[in-house]
């Protein structure tokens, strides 16, 4: 847009450069006025939890509620699933068929879909439930604000999904290190025939996963809400549960408990830091990704990191809609000019040229060892699968600096040459190649990672230190 304003007021010779930093000026005005005008609150929710505990009905079901999809289209998709003989599947079809339409160039992405509430715009990130796409998730929850966990209240299902081996344990813990800062725990399949809305059934599950909550990290009476659905009838999501159905429960539905949730405050005014999820070519390079920190607009430069590639913003579409300026929180498609899509990865960042993001193959950190392999010793020269942000990298850990105190939080005395699962130990993490990763006291989404080996997560951790440049 600058360009063709300043291309259409030099027809022979510049005129006074004053004409030029007023037209710029009003345009920034402008984009400032339309950023504004965007002024409802935009959160990212992720809806994590075990496999069939009805992430993607509880997902179809909300779009069907906020009117994104019309009766027609529910009608066909439950004479598509009627006759695959998976009646109660129906719902889940509005999430899954996004995936299939959304593919613009090539994503491999979570499932993703818009709604909006009185104060609210949400993105739903519909992540995969199952163990062997766990590193779907991660880059799922990598980019949400807010999580809610699905859980299935049908008789046996919760337990299958809790214990051991079940995914609820991992995607909560992979949710807190990811930075999903504040958890709505729905408890779903309230209107099945083994539970019949009952409070006991609710209540049990609901002192089940407190503890285990806190002890991932959620400040459970602030950073945790609990209450019953269903969202294949979609009962407590919209509006109230009725009292005929369930006399107990007096709390929010789903929606006002999300309208409600206060999310974390970004920096519009910050460096800007954009990890980048994906890249495709469309009348030149497009990359994808969550704005993190800073705002970012049409005719910036920026910085590909960690290959330091000088780059133009020629274009920024958020959602499906080309706007000017985007800040913080905002999902972006970005056109660049001045390089090749082949140049860029996934787990690159584009970054402000002021301030850039560090590009490092070694540091600090703090880890809390989840769970190590049978017969592992976690210890020097321990190798693993490092997930931070969109970054996937092998690593070594070189050394092991100190072990905390798990109660007083403070680093012991004794030097320690191996730890073993519960641990929390500070040490210095090695990579092949150079990735971009920002102090956790800085800015905690791109400082906290997930170490994981043969498809388990063994650690979390946060970045404490980097070398100095």
């Amino acid at each position: 847009m600058k360009d063709e304003v300043h291309g259409r007021s030099q027809p022979g010779q510049a005129e006074p450069k004053v004409k030029n930093k007023e037209v710029v000026a009003l345009e920034d005005a402008e984009a400032q006025e339309e950023m504004e005008a965007n002024k409802k609150r935009h959160l990212n929710v992720v809806f994590i939890g075990h496999v069939d505990a009805g992430k993607s009905t509880t997902g179809g079901q909300i779009l069907f509620l906020s009117g994104q999809v019309d009766d027609r289209t529910i009608h066909k998709y439950e004479k598509e699933a009627k006759d695959k003989s998976r009646e109660s599947w129906y719902m889940a079809y509005i999430m899954d068929t996004n995936e299939e339409e959304r593919v613009k160039g090539k994503t491999v992405e979570v499932g993703r879909a818009h709604f909006e509430t009185e104060t609210t715009r949400f993105t739903i990130l519909d992540a995969p439930g199952h163990k062997s796409y766990v590193p779907n998730m991660i880059s799922g929850a990598s980019q949400a604000d807010i999580g809610v966990l699905v859980i299935s209240a049908r008789k046996g299902e919760f337990e299958t999904g809790y214990e051991r081996g079940g995914q609820t344990r991992e995607h909560v813990q992979l949710a807190k290190t990811l930075g999903v800062a504040k958890l709505l725990v729905v408890v779903n399949k309230m209107d099945d025939p083994t539970v019949n809305w009952s409070k006991e059934r609710y209540d049990e599950i609901e002192s089940k996963m407190t503890p285990f909550l806190k002890s991932s990290g959620y400040n459970v009476k602030k950073d945790v809400q609990f209450l019953p659905i269903s969202g294949l009838l979609g009962s407590n999501m919209k509006t109230r549960v009725d009292k005929s159905i369930c006399s107990w429960w007096n709390g929010p539905c789903l929606f006002e408990a999300l309208d409600c949730i206060e999310v974390p405050l970004r920096d519009p005014k910050g460096p800007f830091r954009m990890p980048i999820i994906d890249k495709f070519k469309d009348m030149g390079t497009v990359v994808m990704g969550k704005v993190e920190s800073g705002s970012v607009c049409e005719g910036d430069s920026l910085l590909v990191m960690p290959n330091k590639a000088q780059v133009k913003v020629v274009a920024v579409y958020c959602d499906e809609s080309k706007v000017r300026c985007a800040g913080p929180g905002e999902n972006l498609r970005v056109r660049l000019s001045g390089i090749e899509e082949e140049d860029i990865l996934s787990g690159f960042v584009l970054s402000s040229v002021v301030k850039p993001i560090p590009a490092v193959t070694e540091f600090t950190a703090q880890l809390q060892i989840l769970e190590l392999l049978e017969n592992a010793i976690f210890t020097a020269g321990y190798k693993a699968v490092l997930h931070v942000h969109s970054v996937v990298e092998e690593c070594e850990i070189v050394e092991l600096l100190q072990q905390i105190d798990p109660k007083t939080r403070k680093p012991m005395k004794k030097k320690v040459l191996f730890v073993k699962n519960g641990a929390v130990v500070v040490c210095r993490v090695q990579v092949n190649n150079s990735i971009c990763v920002e102090k956790f006291s800085d800015f905690p989404q791109l400082g906290r990672f997930t170490l994981r080996t043969e498809g388990k997560t063994i650690a979390v951790g946060k970045v404490t230190d980097l070398p100095v440049a």
